[in-house]
């Protein structure tokens, strides 16, 4: 009869050391701090729910803060706490893009979250402006410039050369900054001549816009430089 009474001794005690930590008061302590939220703006969904749990007993109130500011649910409709989450209902990149904090507090003490940033993705479309065509003397560089829309986040960029999909391909003489977006050729040769497109794409959104075209010519040596080609930046190879 020893070791069943000496087992069952120990579940008693486990389960009154349960009780006892079940009982114990303690001040707040996050499970689940806010994470940075890119949110599309032609989402479907319409809301951005910015996450937020802590534990503690007594169990924590809690309340937020967008850039330093408090949310008062009751002053505007469409913030509203499910538990701890914040919901934002209708979010709009004017008001409600920057860092947000949750806080928890109990009796016994108050923990503020790290910061959240809440952006807000999209893509415009390029000016339907015609651009300039640009002449390059055959064995020199030039530069075409993308100029993007506005956009949010950063979006990454690939040129078509005169019909899709036929693209630009990198090498040792065509490189396209993921910077600017502006395609670099050295050493221009007649096969370089013709029509080039700047295409970006979101990658949040997935989604595309093409650039109105420019045309790209060799110069003959008996032109002068035009104004076109110094818009082109051309560069000497």
């Amino acid at each position: 009869f020893g070791a069943p009474v000496v087992i069952i001794a120990i579940i008693l005690v486990f389960i009154s050391f349960s009780r006892l930590t079940e009982s114990e008061e303690f001040g707040p302590v996050f499970i689940q701090e806010p994470d940075d939220v890119i949110f599309p703006l032609d989402s479907d969904e319409k809301k951005v729910v910015m996450h937020c749990e802590a534990r503690g007993n007594p169990p924590p109130t809690y309340s937020w803060h967008i850039n330093g500011t408090e949310v008062d649910p009751e002053a505007d409709y469409r913030y509203s706490f499910i538990d701890g989450n914040l919901v934002i209902t209708n979010a709009s990149e004017m008001i409600d893009y920057g860092k947000y904090q949750c806080k928890a507090e109990n009796s016994f003490g108050t923990v503020l979250s790290r910061d959240a940033l809440l952006q807000f993705a999209y893509l415009a479309a390029f000016s339907p402006k015609a651009r300039g065509g640009v002449s390059v003397r055959e064995g020199q560089g030039v530069v075409l410039m993308c100029t993007p829309p506005p956009h949010s986040p950063e979006i990454i960029y690939s040129w078509v050369f005169n019909e899709f999909p036929s693209f630009v391909a990198e090498d040792s003489r065509r490189f396209i900054s993921q910077d600017t977006g502006n395609l670099y050729i050295s050493k221009a040769q007649p096969s370089d001549v013709g029509s080039y497109i700047c295409l970006v794409k979101n990658p949040v959104t997935n989604a595309r816009v093409l650039s109105p075209p420019t045309p790209l010519t060799l110069k003959t040596d008996g032109e002068h430089l035009s104004g076109a080609m110094l818009r082109g930046c051309l560069l000497d190879s």
